[in-house]
Parts: structure tokens; sequence; C-alpha cells
């Protein structure tokens, strides 16, 4: 098998040393016969903290129906309890300030969470274009081998096929040219 640096040449058009890192990665990779594919959800999920796995639980159930409904619930019970169970001596009164703070700091603390779950989303979507554009790469880099050899093939295959009708010519010219004794 040729070299790295002639394989780049052919392929790339230029010298392994001004290759990037990832040409030069699926390049080596493609000359080994390895594989470049993998599970980029396995992959990103296994180098996530246990922060990381908090924050998209929370922002997983933070944006769920489920969490929506039973809040409002809540907050149903919440006015209920306050204007008509509890008329008089009631812990937060009409316009409800510490339901009004509660809801305030959950917001402050729901924000973040999510908007970190979503970096780590867009993080998740980068790590996979990337994989996917060495998956894509490889198989060209492949293809482009591939379509060498059978070019190869086809080359030794006519030059085989002139030699065999220069043969063939040679052998009816002598043919032509043995006297008939009848």
């Amino acid at each position: 098998m040729p070299h790295l640096n002639e394989l780049s040449q052919h392929i790339f058009g230029k010298p392994m040393a001004e290759l990037g890192e990832i040409e030069r990665r699926i390049l080596t990779r493609a000359k080994e016969r390895r594989t470049v594919a993998t599970d980029t959800n396995a992959a990103f999920s296994a180098e996530l903290s246990v922060g990381d796995r908090l924050a998209d639980a929370i922002a997983r159930i933070g944006g769920s129906w489920g969490f929506i409904l039973s809040f409002c619930g809540f907050l149903v019970v919440w006015v209920i309890i306050n204007t008509v169970l509890l008329v008089t001596g009631a812990f937060d009164p009409y316009p409800f300030i510490f339901l009004n703070l509660l809801l305030s700091m959950l917001a402050a603390l729901q924000a973040p969470v999510i908007m970190m779950s979503q970096n780590r989303q867009a993080e998740r979507d980068r790590f996979a274009a990337a994989k996917d554009y060495e998956v894509n790469l490889k198989s060209e880099v492949e293809l482009i081998a591939l379509h060498h050899k059978v070019d190869d093939v086809l080359l030794r295959e006519i030059a085989e096929l002139r030699t065999d009708i220069a043969n063939l010519n040679r052998q009816l010219s002598q043919y032509r040219h043995i006297p008939d004794n009848e």
C-alpha cells in the first residue's frame, strides 16, 4: 500500500503536512482499514459531569407538559387556599406577594439551568456534525481509492487485450503467409 504522503497527494492534491488534523486522522484510518463511525450520543454522554446530567434532567422536567400542568395545578391550589379556605388569616393574601417571590426565585434558577442544557445541546450538535464530517470524508477517500483501483484494473485489462490482439494479428499474418500446398 502506498505511503500516507503519496495517498494524501493522490486523494487531496496536497502533501500530508498541509492537511488538517481531521484529514490526517481519516487518511490514516482509511489506510489501516479502520472504522470512523461512532455512537455520538454515547461518546458525548460519557464526557458529561454530574452537574451536566442534573441540568439536563431539570431542563427535561421543566420543559415538559407534566411540569406545566402540575405547576398550574399548584398555582390554582395556592390561590384557592389563600382566598377561599383561609378567608381570615391567609398566609399569603391577595395579591399573593409570597407566591410572586417563589415564582421569581424559580424562574431565576430555572432559566440558567435551561440555558446550560441548550448550550450542551449545541455542543452535542457540533460534536455530531464533526463526526458526520469524518464519516463522510472517509467515505469519499474510500470511494476515490476504489475508483483508482477500478481504473488500474481496467487499464491492465486493456493492456492485456491489446497484447492479445497483437498476438492474434501476428498469428493471422503468419497464417496468411503460409502457402497452400493443395
